[in-house]
């Protein structure tokens, strides 16, 4: 076997959806198979999910015993020569395993690869390399130094941000979201501290490879999308406490001999934490708007949009659907425009969303599309033959779905 991956889910149904459909695609010309374990979820994720996936090995948690367990409980019964880590609420592109595993064969010492990323909105994110946290960097993310000075090798360390976003590199430390292994870096190492139930796990085991001897890759060849603030809303108690702890038992547990270092970064993290808190307070105070109707064009076959108008009909907040953009002008009767004229189609109707489906349009191209048009519009993606609409504008708060069926609540 080449490749086991494992995802953890928790309440996140319709993007796990998503994201299984690009792993099918994407490891049909690979050996490989693929494990996800449910961590109790309560929205109705067996159920929907199972029947859909006969392909899939799932292991249904009777508790939710975090993220670092959860994805080690399978670790015995994974065959692959490589393990890959993934989230649930990412897409990946056709060939994204298959240029991972080749460049993982020819990096005799690596022990980690990680790749370019890029959330709902088509941004980068910066985590997707990273320093081994310090005193200094974290007070250079903190205060805003590193933001001034983005490139800078010592201020702008905490991203790694003298590192080009789109050239390879080795870094010090991976996101969990993509983390795809050696077996031998794996046995090196244990897989995750389990001490870490949610967040820190990743900088954990980035950090014992790299005392192991292994290099940590960050791989710019091939990009994901990764929502964000779907298991967990950023600004809720649970994540800062989850998020905060686990950077002190980090610190706590490799400078335990190092008490300056260690009183230092206790601080820092104690000081990003009162932040938190003051930006949580920022927030809640903000007038909501709620959710509003955006003009929406979708990116689909005559064939794929008729079908999408069913799911959509469902959506909480109304979508004012503009037309479709086919994706030839071969196509483009009963269309508002045709792919290859996208920009003028966004300029003339005025566009503010775009939904992506996967189908005709593979999802390489939907992922270059989303960072092409980033910041122009948002955006919303559906997979040939799934059941529901995805999306995430705001890494603060839970994305967007739109589901066919009466499962869960959709939002929009």
């Amino acid at each position: 076997m080449q490749l086991s991956i494992i995802i953890v889910n928790y309440n996140v149904q319709f993007f796990l959806e998503q994201c299984l459909h690009s792993v099918a695609k994407a490891i049909s010309c690979i050996e490989a198979e693929v494990f996800v374990v449910d961590n109790a979820s309560s929205d109705n994720s067996q159920q929907y999910l199972a029947p859909q996936f006969k392909w899939v090995t799932f292991k249904w948690n009777s508790t939710n015993v975090g993220f670092s367990k959860a994805n080690n409980s399978v670790l015995q019964e994974a065959t692959g020569e490589y393990v890959l880590f993934l989230n649930p609420d990412t897409i990946i592109a056709e060939d994204t395993l298959l240029k991972c595993l080749n460049f993982l064969k020819q990096q005799p010492d690596a022990g980690a690869l990680g790749v370019h990323m890029l959330d709902g909105s088509g941004r980068f994110l910066k985590e997707s390399k990273r320093g081994v946290p310090t005193p200094f960097s974290s007070f250079c993310k903190m205060t805003g130094l590193s933001f001034l000075f983005p490139n800078s090798p010592l201020l702008a360390d905490y991203y790694q941000g003298h590192l080009p976003e789109k050239e390879t590199n080795p870094t010090p430390v991976l996101a969990g979201a993509f983390l795809m292994m050696t077996k031998k870096a794996l046995a090196a190492t244990q897989g995750f501290d389990e001490q870490f139930f949610m967040y820190g796990e990743d900088v954990d085991l980035s950090f014992r490879l790299k005392k192991a001897g292994f290099f940590n890759y960050y791989f710019a060849d091939t990009s994901i999308i990764h929502f964000k603030g779907e298991s967990t809303q950023k600004l809720s108690p649970s994540y800062q406490q989850h998020f905060y702890g686990a950077r002190r038992m980090f610190v706590n547990k490799h400078y335990a001999t190092q008490k300056t270092t260690r009183l230092l970064m206790n601080t820092a993290i104690g000081f990003g934490a009162v932040l938190a808190a003051i930006k949580k307070t920022v927030v809640a105070t903000k007038k909501s708007e709620g959710s509003k109707p955006l003009l929406t064009a979708v990116v689909a076959t005559h064939e794929e949009f008729n079908k999408l108008l069913a799911i959509t009909k469902n959506a909480a907040t109304p979508i004012i659907l503009a037309g479709r953009i086919a994706l030839t002008e071969q196509d483009a009767e009963a269309s508002i425009g045709a792919l290859q004229a996208l920009d003028i189609c966004i300029k003339k109707h005025q566009l503010q969303q775009l939904i992506f489906c996967e189908g005709s349009l593979s999802n390489a191209q939907i992922i270059e599309l989303t960072e092409r048009y980033s910041g122009r519009v948002t955006f919303l993606f559906h997979a040939r033959n799934s059941q529901s609409i995805v999306g995430s504008n705001n890494k603060n708060s839970r994305g967007i779905f739109i589901a066919a069926a009466s499962n869960g609540q959709p939002t929009l």
